[in-house]
């Protein structure tokens, strides 16, 4: 199972106590997947289409214990990409106005809000974490067919403590989030408690491979800048030497400009220990030699 299918898998398992929270949770999934109508009392009512079995009978469970009616099945649709029938379920006529009005005028509570983003992202919800071999990062987000939805989802959000981005894809809007964090406090909101746990496992994986790409990036580039060095003292202790000024240096700075260019390769470390002195000193001892190479120029 996907991770979006684990956040939704987990949210069908819990049914809100209180009505205004089930018509809350009702209409967040009917705004992002189905359709309140407000017109003439025949054509009044509300329907949706899902092609997840689950969910679906999640829904209309709800519609049962909300207004204890039936909802009829519309429509069949098969969807070739994911091999599966979406389903269009309608509720219309004189009684369906009433429970229409209702679900579009919903006075909410303090747990509404996050009973309302439960059905929306049950509706059109999706979520993706960073993983091996994938491009991704954290992305979480809902599917709005107009902008006043977006907004109203991003205003809805807000009074969660959580700052959603608007974008538009097609002809649809997108409110969304990336960052681990407001992902984080989402699933926490919403109440999914499982799939927020794989989020923190992910993301304390992803972080220890962060650091230790960060540990060898720092050896490679130590690396290569003390290769760069000993390259440097390689040209430069070769001139001195073709210019004949070994005879005149103390022993020591030819012994290190001797052992310089015998091993070319070795590291300062490794240099100093084939020498017997402290990586200090044979530090110092270099110095001499560059300063000296520099004065020669």
């Amino acid at each position: 199972m996907n991770f979006s299918g684990e956040i939704k898998r987990e949210i069908v398992k819990k049914v809100p106590q209180k009505r205004c929270c089930m018509l809350s949770l009702l209409k967040g999934f009917l705004d992002t997947s189905g359709n309140i109508s407000l017109g003439k009392e025949e054509r009044s009512g509300f329907s949706f289409t899902s092609e997840n079995e689950r969910i679906a009978k999640y829904v209309l469970g709800i519609v049962e214990r909300l207004f204890a009616v039936p909802m009829t099945v519309a429509g069949a649709v098969r969807d070739p990409k994911h091999g599966r029938d979406k389903l269009t379920f309608l509720y219309r006529g004189e009684q369906a106005a009433a429970f229409a009005k209702e679900l579009a005028s919903v006075k909410r509570c303090d747990d509404c809000n996050a009973h309302y983003v439960r059905g929306a992202y049950l509706g059109s919800g999706s979520c993706t974490l960073p993983g091996e071999g994938k491009k991704t990062g954290y992305h979480l987000e809902f599917l709005l067919k107009r902008r006043e939805d977006a907004e109203g989802m991003c205003e809805i959000l807000s009074g969660l403590q959580l700052i959603g981005s608007i974008l538009m894809r097609g002809e649809k809007f997108v409110v969304y989030f990336k960052s681990r964090e407001a992902i984080a406090d989402l699933l926490s909101v919403i109440g999914a408690e499982g799939a927020l746990g794989t989020l923190e496992s992910v993301s304390a994986e992803r972080e220890e491979s962060n650091q230790e790409n960060r540990v060898l990036n720092c050896l490679a580039g130590n690396a290569d800048r003390a290769a760069t060095a000993s390259a440097k003292q390689f040209v430069a202790f070769t001139h001195l030497k073709e210019r004949g000024l070994l005879p005149a240096l103390d022993k020591t700075l030819v012994d290190t400009l001797e052992a310089r260019l015998e091993y070319p390769t070795l590291s300062l470390a490794e240099l100093a220990e084939k020498l017997c002195v402290t990586k200090s000193c044979l530090n110092h001892r270099i110095r001499k030699l560059m300063k000296l190479h520099t004065e020669t120029l």
